[in-house]
């Protein structure tokens, strides 16, 4: 891929003030506060010291959360466990711009580095607007004229055009961080330079995300073959006049996903010899599994792909030299009926074809599985990767490749 937008290569950033803005939105106990899982962190690390070592002041941007949710607080303990994890003293302070929050960035030293605090406390970053817009508001109004550089490293929400996102681009050189450059390189050079037989395996909870990145990747040529697994695969057997009974169609209804079933109508017309759904499904009865036909499928609910289609899909991964996989096959976090999804990573874990895992919960499965290394390619962005995959262009990377070519004009 060629880089349309900056790295921390092209800046000289020693003894330099350097905003980074990273994705460490973690698991956090609500009743303990204390961090579950600090796969984001140990991701983020690199970046972060890099900046450092290279003699930045670095100054860190990050959310936990969302307003409303139980785990939305502060980034105290986040600062604690990046300290250990860089075994360099991560500085917190619990504002944002405030005077206190401005002095401390002014009073830093070269590799010295400083946590400001959850960003989402600041009202104005849930608005999605215009870089333009962004660059207006208080929090860049007020932290931009103290930093040099801007480094944008968290993939994870680069689908979203929030001011921390996009709004310090406009007016201050910025580049890509380690975790956003090779994300960005990797899926786009897989897409650009797919190997065939290619293979999609879509599932979740999610489904019109995965129809649209069918939509795009069998329009375009870029897959071969669709494997359909989860909501979506129970849509495209309802679309395919497969009687999935009241209890699944209900569901699907009731997650304002009924609209799709016209949309897989008409995928399969054009493309269904390319698109896998289930021969067989596994319902709970009684609470315990049952793999059954598609034709005898009961008034009970559909949570897994049945043992027959694993073992049919699993053959087609296994013959496949590139394999994009996203969402998990079924209620995986139920014993049970995580042998769909367990059994799938499997099958990608050893084949030969090029392999990438998008984010969330088939990423979280990948990683309980021990399986993350044996893939190519595990995304730390399920949304980011997501509509990469559906050809969708992603406002923060479209933010860093517009300051870069500001930065090319000032130079020639």
């Amino acid at each position: 891929m060629a880089k349309k937008f900056n790295t921390i290569d092209d800046f000289n950033i020693e003894d330099k003030t350097v905003l980074v803005r990273i994705d460490i939105n973690s698991p956090v106990d609500p009743s303990s506060g204390i961090i579950l899982d600090d796969t984001r962190l140990l991701l983020h690390a690199e970046t972060v010291k890099e900046l450092s070592k290279k003699g930045a002041k670095v100054v860190i941007l990050a959310h936990q959360s969302r307003p409303g949710k139980k785990d939305f607080t502060t980034l105290s303990q986040h600062a604690d466990a990046l300290s250990k994890i860089l075994k360099i003293k991560v500085k917190y302070i619990d504002s944002i711009f405030s005077t206190s929050a401005k002095e401390a960035i002014k009073n830093l030293k070269s590799g010295e580095i400083l946590l400001l605090e959850n960003v989402r406390f600041f009202s104005e970053e849930s608005l999605s607007r215009t870089p333009q817009e962004q660059s207006e508001t208080v929090l860049v109004r007020e932290l931009s004229p103290l930093v040099d550089y801007f480094i944008n490293d968290a993939f994870a929400a680069a689908h979203r055009s929030q001011t921390s996102l996009v709004g310090f681009t406009v007016n201050t050189p910025s580049a890509a961080g380690r975790v956003m450059e090779e994300e960005l390189t990797v899926i786009q050079d897989a897409l650009d330079n797919v190997q065939h037989p290619c293979v999609f395996l879509l599932g979740g909870m999610k489904p019109d995300d995965s129809i649209e990145v069918m939509e795009n990747v069998l329009a375009n040529g870029t897959a071969d073959t669709v494997l359909t697994t989860g909501i979506v695969a129970n849509i495209f057997l309802w679309a395919a006049d497969v009687d999935i009974k009241d209890i699944n169609r209900n569901f699907i209804d009731s997650r304002g996903y009924k609209s799709m079933v016209a949309k897989a109508k008409e995928l399969l017309d054009e493309f269904g010899d390319k698109i896998v759904y289930p021969s067989d499904v596994a319902i709970e009865n009684d609470g315990k599994r049952e793999d059954v036909s598609i034709d005898e499928i009961p008034e009970n609910s559909i949570f897994d792909i049945g043992i027959k289609s694993i073992g049919e899909y699993a053959k087609i991964i296994r013959d496949a030299k590139t394999i994009f996989a996203n969402g998990p096959a079924g209620v995986f976090e139920n014993p049970d009926f995580a042998m769909g999804t367990e059994d799938l990573i499997n099958a990608i874990a050893n084949s030969n074809g090029f392999s990438v895992i998008g984010g969330g919960h088939i990423a979280a499965a990948t990683t309980a599985l021990g399986c993350a290394d044996q893939m190519d390619h595990v995304s730390s962005g399920g949304g980011a990767c997501i509509s990469m995959l559906a050809g969708k262009k992603l406002a923060a990377v479209e933010a860093l490749i517009e300051s870069a070519k500001k930065e090319l004009d000032k130079n020639i």
